[in-house]
């Protein structure tokens, strides 16, 4: 709660920070930053429904499907930011290590709390009626803590990666209108030239 969950934003905005350092609006522009928010919905959907359920086969599962989704969709990012022409550095190679691994620590860290569920998962949640539902949290979490959460979930994550998809989208714009006014001009130099 205090520890893994928090740690994520420190990484995220430092990945936040190489990617304006790199002029990602000028590179792989609003394709990339898309992939950064599917990421975060990858991550962002497994934490809210830990926060507010218990933790069960069902939700193992659902933080199972979301760690090896947000794995292929990482590779895909590195994958778009390097056949670009962003210049993806050490450091943020590093981040990226990071941010790629908590869920995983993640994972584990459920896993090891509640080696129970783990082997009702394995037997297909036999025996539980409540194996495949939600089940919300016999002892909810603090409403002080879940707003603390979605505050700085709030100013680390949506903040700066919205600003990241705007400030990528406008550029597009600019440039697609650049480029519809280049052609519109090539065509009319070969309209008088021929």
């Amino acid at each position: 709660m205090y520890g893994l969950l928090p740690s994520w934003f420190i990484p995220g905005v430092a990945d936040w920070v190489m990617h304006r350092r790199t002029r990602i609006e000028d590179t792989s522009g609003t394709k990339e930053s898309l992939i950064h928010s599917l990421m975060m919905t990858e991550v962002g959907i497994p934490i809210a429904l830990t926060l507010l359920f218990e933790v069960n086969p069902l939700l193992l599962s659902v933080q199972l499907g979301a760690t090896a989704c947000h794995e292929a969709t990482a590779l895909w990012d590195v994958r778009t930011a390097v056949d670009s022409e962003r210049d993806v550095k050490p450091v943020e190679q590093h981040i990226h290590s990071f941010l790629e691994s908590l869920p995983f620590a993640a994972l584990a860290s459920l896993m090891c709390l509640h080696p129970d569920q783990v082997r009702s998962l394995l037997r297909g949640g036999a025996g539980d009626p409540t194996a495949w539902k939600f089940v919300p949290r016999r002892r909810p979490l603090p409403g002080k803590y879940l707003a603390g959460i979605a505050l700085a979930v709030g100013t680390f994550v949506a903040l700066p990666y919205g600003e990241e998809l705007v400030r990528c989208v406008r550029r597009g714009i600019k440039r697609r209108g650049r480029q519809r006014a280049e052609a519109r001009a090539e065509r009319y130099d070969r309209a008088l030239a021929g």
